[in-house]
């Protein structure tokens, strides 16, 4: 069925693609759009709204993701039956065996980590958290209370090259980016801050800053990250006191920062009082270099999190802060939030604590890797950046492709990945690449079957370049 749905995104803040998904979500909602109804192709609502065909697209994607839409291959995207049916099935290992609704449909917009065994570990850990004192229920967190959570993080990340660490440096938060958020909001001191990122970046700097008002400028990489003499540069003409930074997994070209490169940041760094913000949120394995934390403990704040390693569901993170300012830190965290509800930090400190953990770590790495090779081999004649223990790879597209394109050619494939659009700056610059992230909660076949339809796309580029 078809509508003559006629949206108008009107005057709203924020960004474009989010108020196109809001005006379809609430279209749905007051059933102005119903179950079954087909949305216009992506290309005729970028027209009628005045706005670009990627903008649309990534629209969909989102409501795709939710379950509110349901793209068809050939057909056109629809809004998706509503999910009423509870499960009462137990999750099994199997997890990411189960197939999604739509067949032809596999998301490689983020990291989705195979179970392996940590959802009976979760599980396990949650039936101990509910049998704990009862007084855990009631009250709020306090510092004191958390001390045995905070130690059962520094021995979670004993075996990381993050120099010496004490609980009381540690700050549990929501996730990595809310421990980012939390970081900067100790940080940025002036009326208007100024913050350095790589031209090419995690967009949760950006929208952190954005929170606090900061204003974001891009710094020079090349094939070694950032470049120290673009650094010197950016910090002469902004006046910037921060720097956010992924020097082990740079996300989203998986590109390493070696220790050299690494100690000549920290000396322009030093030169001009700059603090460091060091996301080590995506590595899943060993570090391949001692951490700027390691390196300058008196500067850096560092942030990292379960999520790639664990699950991303339990939403918890980890920020340290440098030697001096664990205060600042706290400060931020208890202004803002307070600190996690007591029996979420009760239950990371089991599961942490928990010595088959780090095994359960250990096998998701060997399970995604699986799927990082199965990539490899459909995709590699392309200039493809990949390592066994990172969940994404970075594709630099073909004569032929634009990434806006691909990305829409992907989707209408049924494949859902990320432009380089999405990470570089307003007023940045986008190579012509794509980031593609790991399910692994899909089965081996229907990822390599996911691969082989991208490669199709590669090898048979449109005859016309379009954008």
């Amino acid at each position: 069925m078809g509508t003559i749905w006629a949206p108008s995104l009107g005057d709203k803040p924020g960004p474009k693609y989010q108020r196109v998904a809001d005006t379809i979500r609430a279209a749905v909602e007051n059933d102005t759009l119903r179950v079954g109804t087909k949305l216009p192709p992506v290309r005729d609502l970028a027209y009628q709204l005045g706005i670009t065909p990627g903008t649309v697209a990534r629209a969909y994607s989102t409501l795709t993701d939710e379950g509110l839409l349901q793209a068809e291959v050939g057909r056109g995207t629809f809004v998706a039956e509503r999910q009423t049916k509870v499960m009462d099935d137990v999750w099994s290992r199997e997890l990411h065996l189960r197939e999604e609704s739509d067949p032809n449909h596999v998301s490689l917009f983020s990291p989705r980590l195979a179970d392996v065994g940590q959802v009976a570990a979760i599980r396990e850990a949650m039936k101990k958290v509910a049998a704990a004192d009862p007084l855990m229920f009631l009250n709020y967190p306090t510092r004191d209370a958390y001390r045995p959570v905070r130690e059962a993080v520094v021995e979670w990340l004993s075996d990381q090259p993050l120099g010496p660490l004490d609980e009381s440096q540690v700050v549990l938060t929501h996730g990595g980016q809310n421990g980012i958020l939390t970081v900067l909001q100790a940080v940025l001191k002036d009326a208007q801050p100024t913050l350095l990122v790589e031209d090419l970046s995690y967009a949760g700097f950006r929208r952190a800053s954005e929170l606090l008002r900061a204003k974001v400028v891009g710094v020079g990489m090349d094939e070694h990250g950032i470049r120290p003499d673009s650094l010197e540069l950016a910090i002469r003409k902004t006046g910037a006191t921060v720097l956010c930074t992924s020097p082990e997994v740079h996300n989203p070209t998986g590109l390493f920062t070696p220790q050299k490169r690494r100690e000549e940041i920290i000396k322009v760094a030093r030169r001009h009082e700059l603090q460091i913000v060091e996301d080590d949120c995506y590595r899943m394995g060993e570090a391949g270099a001692p951490s700027y934390r390691a390196l300058a403990p008196d500067i850096t704040w560092h942030v990292c999190s379960i999520s790639k390693v664990l699950t991303p569901a339990l939403r918890v993170g980890f920020a340290l802060a440098p030697k001096g300012h664990e205060q600042d830190l706290r400060r931020s965290a208890e202004y803002s939030f307070f600190g996690l509800s007591q029996p979420l930090a009760e239950l990371i400190r089991v599961l942490l604590s928990d010595p088959r953990s780090k095994e359960l770590a250990k096998e998701v790495r060997k399970e995604m890797a699986k799927y990082v090779r199965v990539a490899v081999n459909a995709l590699g004649a392309f200039e493809l950046t990949w390592k066994d223990e990172v969940p994404f790879l970075w594709l630099k597209l073909p004569a032929g492709w634009r990434s806006a394109a691909f990305t829409r050619a992907a989707e209408a494939a049924g494949v859902q990945i990320r432009s380089a659009d999405e990470f570089a700056l307003r007023d940045g610059r986008a190579p012509n690449a794509v980031r593609i992230t790991i399910n692994g909660q899909v089965s081996l076949a229907k990822f390599e079957d996911a691969m082989l339809r991208l490669r199709s796309l590669l090898d048979n580029p449109p005859e016309q370049i379009s954008v």
